[in-house]
Parts: structure tokens; C-alpha cells; sequence
């Protein structure tokens, strides 16, 4: 399974940046989804803390999986703590955290490895003007630049970097011991990030510019989908006509049994 016969570390993600290698990172919501990552030979995979489940990292396999810990849901630097150790305590390899500085520190400080968030962090775009590219002009660059020293600082082991210039992109990804898993952000990020429903074609919302779809999923659930209707209907058919359950669906009596239940009921 692609370089490793075992869960890499985080110490062998930063020996693959080293040497130069690209790595693969999807975002997956189902444990099929999760098996066939692992199957195709994935790097990475992005999991939220609640689908995460001692299934999902069965069906992860040798994945080194990010568990996302959600912004909003959780508050205190406690909340977020107990949530990280959870998560590791399942088979998490680190935890995405895009909370205050002090909390990512206080994860770092407990020996988490923990992914932060620069560029468009969609939890705080409004303040960077909504869903659009960041770091397009000279101070905006140098706002991203500034977020990964201060990431650097806490002690983060890597960072999402999304929706920037690929040349902007490339500067920090050379001049930063982060992992930069980038999405929309070029091809010298150290990683390159797509959400699965995205490759598979069957998002709800609308796919943005960086994804690349490789399948139509959409058009096979929507032949599903009127498949399942048709043997929907099928079904209460054969149930108002008759027609089901037939003998092949029901236990047989050996009749003399039977005879002899039928005696002790009239009897009754």
C-alpha cells in the first residue's frame, strides 16, 4: 500500500516532505468510501470527529488518517482536548483544529499532532471577504505567511492551505517545516486535497474551481435511486396481489404436526 506496509507517522509524512514526494489527502464521509482510499493506495485521508468510529479506522487501514475536530461545536480548550484524545484513543494519526491559537497550542503542548487552517478558512471567511482566494496581493500574501509562523510557533505539525496563489503556495511550502495540504493552492503543496464527493461527481453543492471529478456518481445514484423505487413498488404489489410471500418464502409443518397443533387449539 503505496510506500508503507504500515500506518505512516507523522515523522515519515515529514521525511516524505523532505525528500520532495506528493502526497494524496481525500476528505471521506463512509467506511466504503474510507476502504476504497486505502485500497487505491491514498496517503491521507480527512475524517470528522463524528464519523469517526472504530470501524472508519478499520476501513482506513493503512491511511494516516486527520480527524477533524469541529469549530463551533466544541468551545474551551478542554472540550477540544477531550475530543483530540478520543479521537487519537480510536486510531486517529492527528486532529485538524482551526480554534484560537491558545487552543491549538494546548493540544500541542499534550503531544497532538494537530493540522491547523491559512488561506480561505471557510469558518472565519468573512472576515477575508467570503469564499474566495487569499494572498492575491502582496499584504494578503504576507498575512498567510505570518499565520504559518505563528502555526509554527505553536508547534503544529502541518497546516490546510486553500484557495491561494500556487506561487504563494510554493514559497511557503519551501520555506516551512508544516506538511501544507493544499487545496486549490497549486502543485507545490506537499499534498494535494479533494473531497470525495467531489472525485465522484455527486456533491450536493456546487464543486469548486481547484476539484477535479473523475467519475459520475450522481447520474448511477439517481439510476439507483429510480431502481429502488421501481422494486419498491414491485413489492406492495406482490403483497396486494398475492403474489408474495410464495411457498419458497415461507417454513413448512410436516402435516400429521400439523394436524396435531390444529387438535390442541380446538381443544383449547
Amino acid at each position: 500500500m503505496g510506500l508503507y506496509h504500515y500506518r505512516p507517522t507523522v515523522a515519515d509524512l515529514r521525511a516524505r516532505k523532505a525528500r520532495g514526494d506528493k502526497l494524496t489527502m481525500l476528505f471521506v464521509e463512509t467506511p466504503e468510501e474510507a476502504r476504497a482510499a486505502a485500497a487505491a493506495g491514498i496517503d491521507m485521508l480527512s475524517i470528522i470527529d463524528p464519523l469517526w468510529t472504530p470501524d472508519m479506522r478499520e476501513a482506513a487501514g493503512n491511511c494516516f488518517v486527520q480527524v477533524g475536530l469541529l469549530y463551533g461545536e466544541l468551545v474551551t480548550a478542554e472540550d477540544y482536548l477531550r475530543a483530540a484524545f478520543r479521537a487519537m484513543n480510536i486510531g486517529g494519526d492527528c486532529v485538524y483544529c482551526s480554534a484560537a491559537p491558545d487552543i491549538q497550542k494546548a493540544l500541542c503542548d499534550n503531544g497532538i499532532p494537530v493540522v491547523a487552517h491559512v488561506g480561505l478558512i471557510p469558518s472565519q471567511c468573512t472576515w477575508t471577504g467570503g469564499f474566495k482566494a487569499v494572498g492575491k496581493t502582496a499584504d494578503s500574501a504576507r498575512a498567510v505567511w505570518d499565520h504559518v509562523k505563528r502555526l509554527e510557533e505553536i508547534g503544529c505539525f502541518g497546516a490546510e492551505l486553500e484557495v491561494v496563489p500556487d506561487r504563494v503556495a510554493e514559497v511557503i511550502a519551501k520555506n516551512t517545516p508544516l506538511l501544507m495540504l493544499g487545496m486549490g493552492a497549486g502543485a507545490h503543496a506537499d499534498a494535494q486535497y479533494l473531497f470525495a464527493e467531489d472525485v465522484l461527481g455527486h456533491g450536493t453543492n456546487k464543486a469548486p474551481r481547484h476539484a477535479k471529478t473523475y467519475r459520475n456518481f450522481a447520474a448511477e445514484f439517481a439510476r439507483l435511486q429510480t431502481e429502488r423505487i421501481a422494486a419498491f413498488a414491485e413489492f406492495k404489489a406482490d403483497v396486494s396481489s398475492g403474489t408474495y410471500p410464495a411457498n419458497e418464502h415461507v417454513v413448512p409443518i410436516a402435516d400429521d404436526e400439523f394436524a396435531a397443533f390444529e387438535a390442541f387449539v380446538s381443544a383449547t
